[in-house]
């Protein structure tokens, strides 16, 4: 809403000292956004006068037509003598009172005048159009035509407003109040102090029965329609210079009388209006809603298929105006230009439902200055007012006749009332501001306040956003003024902090992050063609899924069972993006449904649920484990001066699943295993206890394929909360012993599909309580010295006692008791 301080003064009487900055910081201070504050005419500088056209001389030989022409400005050039002034713009004659700017002026942009040759005479200033002075379009294209009694010589800053201030206020879309200048006006007196006079105070006469015909079939649309009938409009009356010189200023171009006063009322008064050309209305004007199919062509000249949803006025002949919208052409008023101008009009001023008329204007992708009022709300009790100014003005200014009758149909309402405690806005804002300074500031803003402990708070009928208690408060609470609140910060109790889940879920991703992996979240929704592409089995159950009612993505209706194919789309983006060494992982919920579906309980609004209602609406939801999943592609350990790199592989992705597992105190056990999307031979199944809860390796080539992702990508997904469940992340103190190590490296041949893994658990069962620590420090193969199907595996053993140094007979026992139960649990033999 753009808001010209000139304007504004008239409705409050501001202090003559106050610049827009000014005005800007009370409104700002008062709740209103006030975005800036264009200073017109900052940069103009006269002589700039009225002058009159003495003659016109045609120049001959130029590409485009040109014109030398004389002009009296009276003794605005010091003479008294006519100006000459070479013009391009042909819109103006002999005889007709234009704009001249004299030489020594300064136009906006800092365009100095003065006299110079062109097109062969010397012109002596210029003749000027409204873009030339930085007023806007007035519908002319081209040079200021002032009216015939305007005086010659008078300044033409002065005349045309040239020099003013315009606030631009973002409205919020509860405060359609402000969208006029009698609203700001209220909120400007509020905030100095000062008395309002309100425009919309007028004598406005009474209904009776010799108005236009109206007839009303959707109260509930439309609950007042005020129409009003001139007669007598002198078709060639245009519009004065002061009201197009606040339309411009507000934001709108100027196009006829009739016009242009409903605008300027609606700007004034915040109530939007129509005009209607009374020759062309048929019979009774009426309120309705749309028949589907129904069509008008609207003012814009669209012809729209109306729906059977919209409210639109008619007559006779069917609707005439989309309502709160945009009126119909066939009832249009004519320009003043035209042969036949307009000469009796009837006046619309009607108050409609707000929810209507948004969705009416959305419908149509019609949005104007009268649906943006209606759709935030417009005072209903100002459309006798609004109806009453329009009618004053166009008698005023058109020569027109104001008939006798009054229409008005309204359908009864009360005022809506609010009872609120005294205290309220104290205990909102933490701050004691006291009844009277309470009751002061409902007041103020156009409420009736009764009680004492208990207020009886009627809302004006121009604020329909103020609906409950809180809003009574943030009205005190801003006009008090937002910058008076106290900082306070919490208090947060003692003793709680980040549960067991969330640190886990912070040292994994911290953990991670320093392995070299960025974190890449994904939405969490798939298509259930990704299953086939991960190769899973027909009964796999990760292939039921959670669909979703109203999905954002079509080709994508389901939530994720799994982590890997957002990480899949990630590193192929990525990839294709020129990083081809990647590692990225991502923590997040994965969806599996319950066995026994449930519909969701809908929650009460007026009471806190009790726990068996959440636990009813938990045991509807899905469950949702949290996962931890990577990706890996490209180099591993780049190549450089020290030495070779090394591509990524499916080690890298199984160290990362003991990296996790380490932070979550669970003991990981990898073994071979064989699932969907991993290559058969280089799958490891990750195991906690007797439970599967992941797998790691390098994928499937047929999985690389389908995802497009680089050769030899490798992943790993496990189970964090199972991770959790299992594990102890209770920190233990290190131990360092003063004792020495004895270290033991022990080689056993056994057959080539026999894991490590349980080579491992029966050498450290063996071992006792000496052992510290084992390690697996080679593999090799070879059927000359091993045998058809044998591979060798060599450890290293280290032992430790916490109370003595340990002799070689200790170790080497322990060693052999270890190598004794690998032998007789899997075949295992020491290596010749």
């Amino acid at each position: 809403m753009r808001v010209p301080l000139s304007w504004l003064r008239e409705y409050v009487d501001l202090p003559a000292t106050e610049t827009g900055r000014d005005v800007q910081a009370k409104l700002v201070s008062a709740g209103l956004e006030v975005e800036t504050v264009e200073h017109l005419g900052a940069d103009l500088k006269g002589p700039l006068v009225v002058g009159q056209v003495l003659t016109i001389e045609e120049l001959e030989g130029f590409k485009k037509p040109i014109r030398f022409c004389t002009v009296d400005v009276g003794q605005a050039n010091g003479t008294g003598e006519p100006q000459e002034i070479v013009c391009g713009a042909r819109n103006f004659s002999v005889g007709d009172k234009v704009v001249v700017v004299l030489p020594g002026a300064t136009l906006p942009g800092g365009f100095s005048i003065s006299a110079r040759k062109t097109y062969g005479r010397t012109s002596h200033g210029m003749i000027c159009s409204g873009d030339e002075l930085g007023m806007g379009d007035d519908g002319s294209h081209g040079i200021i035509v002032l009216p015939p009694e305007t005086e010659v010589g008078k300044d033409a800053i002065e005349l045309l407003e040239l020099v003013d201030e315009v606030l631009d206020i973002a409205v919020t879309a509860n405060r359609g109040d402000c969208l006029s200048i009698r609203g700001v006006a209220r909120e400007a007196a509020i905030a100095y102090g000062l008395p309002l006079s309100d425009p919309a105070l007028l004598d406005v006469p009474g209904p009776n029965a010799y108005g236009y015909p109206v007839e009303v079939s959707d109260p509930l649309g439309c609950d007042r329609f005020t129409a009003r009938t001139v007669t007598g409009l002198s078709p060639e009356a245009r519009s004065p210079i002061w009201l197009q010189r606040r339309l411009q200023k507000v934001g709108m171009r100027p196009i006829s009388l009739a016009v242009d006063v409903t605008n300027y009322v609606m700007m004034e008064l915040g109530q939007p209006l129509h005009a209607y050309d009374r020759s062309l209305v048929q019979g009774t004007i009426g309120v309705r809603r749309a028949t589907e199919g129904e069509q008008i062509k609207t003012l814009d000249g669209v012809e729209r298929k109306l729906h059977a949803e919209d409210l639109v006025i008619t007559d006779e002949r069917g609707p005439i105006g989309l309502a709160g919208v945009m009126g119909g052409a066939n009832t249009e008023i004519a320009d003043h230009s035209e042969a036949e101008g307009t000469t009796d009009v009837v006046i619309e001023a009607a108050h409609f439902d707000a929810v209507s008329i948004a969705r009416t204007a959305r419908r149509h992708k019609l949005s104007s200055e009268a649906s943006r009022r209606f759709e935030r709300g417009v005072d209903p009790a100002a459309a006798a007012a609004a109806a009453q100014r329009t009618v004053d003005l166009l008698v005023l200014l058109a020569g027109g006749t104001a008939e006798a009758g009054v229409t008005e149909v309204v359908t009864p309402s009360a005022p809506h009332t609010i009872s609120v405690p005294a205290d309220h806005p104290d205990k909102v804002a933490g701050v004691s501001y006291g009844r009277e300074t309470v009751v002061r500031r409902l007041q103020e803003v156009g409420c009736d306040v009764y009680g004492q402990d208990e207020l009886i708070v009627t809302v004006p009928s121009w604020r329909p956003d103020l609906q409950e208690i809180n809003d009574l408060a943030e009205e005190v609470i801003r006009l008090e003024g937002y910058e008076n609140l106290p900082s306070t910060l919490p208090r947060p109790p003692a003793g709680r902090g980040l549960t067991r889940r969330q640190r886990l879920h912070r040292r994994v991703g911290r953990v991670l992050a320093g392995a070299g992996y960025v974190e890449a979240p994904n939405y969490p929704f798939v298509g259930e063609q990704v299953f086939d592409q991960l190769l899973l089995d027909a009964d796999d159950p990760k292939r039921r899924v959670v669909k979703l009612t109203n999905p954002l993505n079509d080709e994508e209706p389901a939530l994720r069972t799994s982590l890997l194919p957002g990480l899949f789309g990630a590193l192929r983006r990525n990839d294709g993006r020129g990083s081809h060494d990647l590692a990225l992982f991502e923590t997040g919920l994965v969806f599996l449904p319950r066995e026994e579906q449930k519909i969701a309980a809908v929650l009460p609004v007026d009471r806190r649920p009790t726990d068996e209602e959440i636990a009813e609406l938990d045991a509807a939801l899905p469950e949702q484990p949290r996962h931890v999943a990577v990706v890996l592609a490209g180099a591993r350990e780049q190549a450089g001066w020290w030495g070779k790199g090394r591509p990524a592989d499916w080690a890298d992705a199984v160290e990362a699943a003991r990296v996790v597992a380490r932070e979550a105190g669970a003991e990981l056990v990898v073994r071979g295993g064989q699932y969907g999307p991993w290559h058969p031979g280089r799958c490891a199944e990750l195991v906690v206890g007797d439970t599967v809860v992941g797998h790691a390796g390098e994928l499937h080539p047929r999985v690389v394929k389908a995802f497009g992702l680089p050769a030899r990508t490798s992943a790993m997904e496990l189970d964090l909360d199972a991770l959790e469940a299992a594990g102890d992340d209770t920190p233990q103190a290190p131990r360092i012993s003063t004792f020495p190590v004895a270290t033991q490296d022990v080689a056993l041949v056994v057959d080539k599909f026999v894991p490590h893994a349980e080579v491992e658990a029966a050498l450290r069962e063996g071992a006792g309580e000496l052992l510290e620590g084992i390690r697996l420090f080679d593999v090799y193969e070879n059927e000359e010295q091993l045998g058809d199907g044998r591979k060798s595996l060599a450890y290293a053993l280290r032992f430790r006692a916490g109370d003595r140094t340990l002799t070689v007979d200790e170790a080497s026992a322990a060693r052999d008791a270890a190598v004794a139960l690998a032998g007789e649990r899997t075949g295992a033999v020491l290596r010749g």
